[in-house]
C-alpha cells in the first residue's frame, strides 16, 4: 500500500499541477497567447521536483540526484522552447488550438498528465524515508538519463540549425542525429524518462509501482498521440510524392538511432515488431501512392 506520505505528496503534486496548468490555460484562452504554453509544462517539472525535495527535507543522495536530473532536463527544455518560440514566432502546432478553447483545454489536460505522471518517480522517492545504499539500478537509471538528455540536446540543436538555414526550405531534416532517426529528440525523451523510473527502483515497493505509469504514458503519448503520429502524417502530406522522401523513410529508423545501411536492409516485420515502424506512420504515404496510381 501507499504510505500516508506517498498519498500526501501525490495529492500535493496533482493539485499543484492542475492549478498551474489551469492558470496558463486561462492566459492562452483569454489572450490567445501561446508563447508560454510549452514553458508552462517545462517549469511545472522544476517546481514539483524542488517542492517535494524541500518539503520532505531528508536530502538523501538519491533524492538530490533524481531531483537534479529533473531540474536540469526541464530547465534546459524550458529555455530552449521559450527561445525557439521567440525566434520563430507562432508555433504551427497550436494553429488548431489557438481559436478553439476545447482543443486548447485538451492540450493542457494532457500536458498536466504528462508532467504529473513523468514526475511520479521523483515524487515517490522524495516522499520516502528509505535510504538504501546506491545500487546498480541507480547507476543504470542515471546513465539512461544522461544519454537520453545528450541525445535530446543534440537533436534539438541539429533541428534548430536546420530550420534556420535558408537551404532547408522545402526539405526534411536529415542532418546530425536525424540521419539515423526520424525523431531522435523523442528517442532521447523516452530514454531519459525510463531512466527516472529505473533510478527509483531501489525505493519503490508494493503500490508505489504506480510510478511505472510515467514512462509508459509518455511512450504511448509520443508513439501514438502527440508525437510521431502527427509529425509522420505532416511529413507524408508534404513530401509523400517525392521519391527521395520515400527512400529516406524506408532507410531511416523512426525512433531508435541506427545506421541506414543496417536499418534499410532489415525486413519490415522486424522493423514493426522491434523498432516501432508501425503501419500508422505510413498510412498517408500509402494514400499518396494510391492517388499517384
Amino acid at each position: 500500500m501507499l504510505t500516508d506520505t506517498d498519498k500526501e505528496f501525490l495529492s500535493l503534486t496533482a493539485t499543484f499541477t492542475a492549478g498551474y496548468q489551469l492558470f496558463f490555460f486561462l492566459i492562452a484562452a483569454v489572450f490567445q497567447f501561446d508563447k508560454l504554453t510549452d514553458f508552462a509544462g517545462s517549469t511545472n517539472f522544476v517546481i514539483i521536483a524542488l517542492l517535494t525535495l524541500v518539503k520532505k527535507g531528508s536530502w538523501h543522495l538519491r533524492q538530490v540526484v533524481l531531483t537534479a536530473m529533473i531540474v536540469i532536463w526541464s530547465t534546459r527544455l524550458a529555455l530552449y522552447l521559450f527561445f525557439r518560440i521567440l525566434r520563430w514566432g507562432e508555433d504551427k502546432r497550436y494553429d488548431r488550438m489557438r481559436h478553439n478553447v476545447g482543443n486548447l483545454a485538451v492540450f493542457f489536460i494532457f500536458q498536466g498528465l504528462w508532467v504529473w505522471t513523468v514526475t511520479l518517480p521523483v515524487t515517490v522517492v522524495n516522499a520516502s524515508d528509505k535510504d538504501p545504499s546506491i545500487q546498480a539500478e541507480d547507476i543504470i537509471g542515471w546513465i539512461m538519463w544522461f544519454v537520453g538528455t545528450i541525445v535530446e540536446i543534440l537533436a534539438d540543436k541539429d533541428k534548430f540549425s536546420f530550420k534556420n538555414s535558408p537551404e532547408s526550405k522545402g526539405k526534411w531534416c536529415e542532418i546530425g542525429l536525424w540521419k539515423y532517426s526520424r525523431h531522435p529528440n523523442y528517442f532521447g525523451d523516452i530514454l531519459l524518462t525510463w531512466g527516472y523510473f529505473v533510478a527509483s527502483l531501489p525505493i519503490i515497493e508494493g503500490a508505489e509501482w504506480l510510478v511505472l505509469i510515467g514512462p509508459v504514458f509518455l511512450t504511448l503519448l509520443l508513439l501514438f498521440v502527440s508525437g510521431l503520429t502527427i509529425l509522420e502524417k505532416s511529413g507524408d502530406k508534404k513530401f509523400g510524392n517525392v521519391e527521395a522522401y520515400r527512400v529516406y523513410k524506408k532507410r531511416t529508423s523512426p525512433l531508435i538511432p541506427l545506421p541506414r545501411s543496417i536499418y534499410g536492409n532489415l525486413p519490415y516485420w522486424f522493423k514493426a515488431v522491434f523498432l516501432f515502424e508501425f503501419p500508422i506512420y505510413n498510412r498517408y504515404l500509402n494514400r499518396n501512392r494510391t492517388k499517384q496510381g
